[in-house]
């Protein structure tokens, strides 16, 4: 961590990983990733990609910050079993007042949660033509229990940093590892599936995440080949089942466990679909990152960092 991530003369939002295993931070501008830290975690702090113990995350987030020279804002992101995403399709409304209303009123009915204890959030996708001819949009909407966001906040504010916004880890996958697919209308899904201290998957169509959600299986336990080709294959199949979705064309693994030559393998044998392991950083310029660093612990953190301009 002999980077510095202040901001001086280098522009460029931080994006913060707190994954289970490690902490990692990236600061990106102009298509490079212009600085990178990253420090173990001790098991048990966040489990299931939430936030156990907040007060000593928060101190271990402090000396990390001040090891790597965090700016006191950063981008966070979340995965866990606390975050809902669904597509919901609306006719087309274009004032901004109208149709937050009309998609908090979709929400109550989308979302198995309670609207008061949600942070509810969304993006259009995509504009469409229904088959009366009249104009729709497809809104992805995500609702996160707000409890959970609180105790992440409660360590961020121990550590003296502050969120300077929260996006869900499977949007800064996409972000980071989605290639340009031009003007024409996607045709087919990608399946990503990072493999950290959270094994995390987002299904998406282009740059637009249709579908997440984290995984139980790890990828350095007994039989993790077989056993998360399981997993994504049964997520695939919930996918398929909304109306939008598009045939799954291939699986994109990211995240330290991507380098497993072995394990990606296994895990195409068993799914029958193509396994690519991408460049870490996608189309970002990593080459600031030490040769010692792993950077597919980057992925992630590089794509929160990129969506401060999203």
């Amino acid at each position: 961590m002999a980077l510095s991530l202040r901001k001086s003369s280098d522009r460029g939002c931080v994006g913060l990983d707190i994954d289970a295993r490690y902490l990692a931070a990236a600061q990106v501008s102009g298509g490079r990733v212009m600085r990178a830290a990253s420090q173990g975690l001790p098991e048990g702090l966040v489990r299931d990609g939430e936030v156990s113990d907040p007060q000593t995350l928060g101190q271990h987030l402090k000396s990390f910050a001040a090891a790597a020279g965090l700016p006191r804002s950063v981008r966070l992101g979340v995965a866990n079993q606390q975050i809902v995403v669904r597509v919901v399709e609306l006719p087309r409304i274009e004032d901004d007042k109208q149709r937050d209303a009309a998609v908090r009123f979709q929400a109550s009915e989308a979302i198995a949660m309670p609207l008061d204890e949600a942070v509810l959030d969304h993006q259009v996708a995509a504009y469409t033509t229904g088959h009366d001819g009249t104009a729709r949009m497809q809104v992805v909407l995500v609702a996160a229990r707000r409890k959970m966001i609180e105790t992440l906040l409660e360590a961020m504010k121990i550590a003296g940093l502050k969120a300077d916004g929260i996006d869900l880890d499977a949007f800064a996958l996409v972000r980071a590892l989605a290639s340009e697919e031009g003007d024409e209308p996607d045709q087919t899904a990608r399946v990503f599936c990072h493999l950290g201290g959270v094994t995390n998957l987002a299904v998406a169509v282009g740059p637009n995440c249709y579908f997440t959600r984290p995984l139980s299986a790890a990828w350095d336990e007994d039989d993790a080949g077989s056993r998360l080709a399981d997993e994504i294959r049964l997520s695939i199949d919930y996918y398929m089942t909304q109306p939008q979705a598009k045939p799954v064309e291939e699986v994109v693994a990211a995240g330290p466990g991507s380098a497993d030559g072995e394990l990606v393998q296994n895990i195409e044998a068993h799914l029958g679909i193509p396994v690519k392991v991408p460049a870490p950083l996608g189309a970002l310029d990593g080459s600031a990152i030490s040769p010692n660093e792993d950077p597919h612990r980057y992925t992630v953190a590089a794509g929160l960092a990129l969506g401060a301009a999203a």
